[in-house]
């Protein structure tokens, strides 16, 4: 049983972390608004390929709910009806939720692959929440939490809807980001207890440790908190610049970019005194070196984006492997409670 619900843990943080990054890639690209109703998109299930499928048309069967771009305006058909040859406004109402009626096609179908992720996650975690129930009566932290992760992926859905809406907001955004990183911690913690023990009786229980793990955690958050002040400056300059003028984005930065990139320093220098620890004390904490690898390679994508001024996906990756470094930190941080938390054999 546990094999299987490590298995379906395993997907759905695989999905989550895919989410992830198509809404990277979605911000890069700046398709966020690519589809400006939720959940469908312009009406559709399946959103349109060009312009001309959002133009009003003539003898044409429209259903309740589908959408046009009509004088500049989102207009909502109001009930199932065909058109005549002349326009009805009866038939229509405007789109009250913003004023953004723009259509660019890959803008929509990034969207639109990231919301149809969303989804693919979301019923992923709902059958490892069903596939819980069996833990009820063994560990009933295990159902509640794989139930909290599925309201935690109602709720983001929630928070993506809010974040179409206000077109955008860089706090809704943020908060949308942090919420996908309580979801993998959640995800993580069913995966790791419900692991085998044999593997954690190869590890060795340090006090200092998990304080030190701990405190590298919340040092990382701190920097992607700092991360997302930063690409919001730069989101603003863009809306300025254009998007030719990569080499101005960061010309005069704000203080938080002086901090951000300063405090990448500090970051690595305290995860490699816990490697140092973890290796010198032979605590066999493996999984360490990935934590190195992550955050040499966060600074090596910071590194590319400054100076070579932002090429191509460097900046969804900059945020995908952040939200990886934290994945691989507090696993690593369940794996030295657990190591405590366990019986060694003499």
């Amino acid at each position: 049983m546990n094999m299987t619900f490590r298995k379906l843990a395993k997907i759905s943080i695989i999905l989550v972390y895919l989410v992830i990054l198509a809404g990277a890639v979605v911000r890069m690209t700046g398709s966020g608004m690519g589809c400006p109703d939720w959940p469908k998109c312009f009406g559709y299930y399946i959103p349109p390929t060009n312009i001309s499928e959002l133009e009003w048309k003539p003898d044409h069967e429209y259903k309740k709910g589908q959408v046009i771009i009509l004088d500049a305006s989102l207009q909502v058909a109001t009930s199932n009806f065909k058109t005549t040859t002349t326009f009805d406004k009866s038939h229509w109402e405007p789109y009250t939720k913003h004023d953004y009626a723009n259509f660019n096609a890959s803008h929509t179908w990034v969207e639109f692959i990231n919301r149809l992720l969303g989804a693919l996650a979301g019923l992923a975690t709902l059958v490892l929440a069903l596939f819980s129930i069996k833990y009820w009566k063994k560990k009933k932290i295990i159902p509640i939490l794989s139930w909290l992760v599925v309201f935690g992926m109602i709720f983001q859905a929630w928070l993506g809807a809010t974040v179409v809406f206000s077109v955008l907001e860089p706090a809704k955004i943020t908060i949308h980001m942090f919420m996908a990183l309580c979801i993998v911690a959640m995800l993580l913690y069913l995966m790791q207890t419900t692991s085998s023990t044999t593997a954690i009786k190869q590890l060795k229980q340090d006090t200092l440790l998990i304080r030190l793990l701990t405190f590298a955690l919340l040092v990382t958050l701190i920097q992607i908190l700092l991360g997302t002040q930063v690409r919001q400056f730069v989101d603003d300059r863009i809306d300025l610049l254009g998007e030719t003028a990569k080499d101005l984005w960061l010309q005069q930065p704000i203080l938080q970019f002086y901090v951000h990139r300063s405090f990448s320093i500090f970051v690595a220098l305290l995860n490699g005194y816990i490697a140092y620890r973890i290796y010198r004390l032979k605590l066999g904490y493996s999984k360490i070196k990935w934590v190195l690898i992550l955050i040499l390679a966060e600074i090596f994508t910071g590194i590319v984006m400054y100076y070579l001024h932002f090429p191509y996906a460097t900046q969804p990756l900059h945020l995908f492997l952040a939200s990886m470094l934290f994945g691989v930190q507090f696993y690593l941080i369940l794996e030295a409670l657990k190591a405590v938390k366990s019986p060694k054999t003499l």
